[in-house]
């Protein structure tokens, strides 16, 4: 679903998926990588995927982990079978959360007008918790001109507003 076409930038919403915030000790991240079948980074803002599922690290003993929508439930059983031995919290945030997709050329320089972050000097594939005026939320760089960005859905109108304005500005040349 198009947000705007209308400048330099496609700003999209992305289809809906199953995430979770998940808290664990750093030590225990291997039975979570057994559990999950993808390697759970240990480095703030690194991201690995294998197939439908990613898990991007946020903090030293927080992660957010993606899949496809069909598999919450299935991820939610594997954590619950391993919560005796590997203490942790898994907290589904599915509804909490849309991503916008942001394609082009200009992408960068769109979300500049709101984050702090020089996102010149991310890598792509990795991922970060920012704010973009005044709003937390998770900015992925999946290419050179491609981001997502991970927003409450309370502040999608306030976000999608600004990403609008600030692409037709750039097609106007302010």
């Amino acid at each position: 679903m198009a947000v705007d076409t209308e400048g330099p930038v496609k700003i999209t919403l992305t289809p809906d998926v199953a995430r979770f915030n998940l808290r664990i000790r750093s030590a225990d991240l291997a039975a979570v990588t057994k559990v999950l079948g993808i390697e759970i980074p240990a480095l703030i803002e690194q991201c690995n995927e294998n197939g439908t599922r990613s898990a991007l690290c946020l903090g030293p003993d927080e992660w957010v982990l993606f899949a496809d929508s069909e598999e919450a439930s299935d991820i939610e059983a594997a954590f619950s079978d391993i919560y005796s031995d590997v203490p942790h919290s898994l907290t589904n945030i599915s509804d909490r959360e849309i991503t916008i997709g942001i394609d082009g050329d200009r992408a960068a320089e769109i979300l500049s007008v709101a984050c702090p972050r020089n996102l010149d000097a991310v890598d792509i594939g990795t991922g970060f918790r920012t704010i973009f005026n005044g709003v937390q939320v998770v900015i992925h760089r999946d290419a050179v001109d491609v981001f997502r960005l991970d927003c409450w859905r309370s502040f999608f109108p306030h976000v999608r507003g600004l990403l609008t304005i600030a692409n037709r500005e750039l097609s106007i040349g302010l």
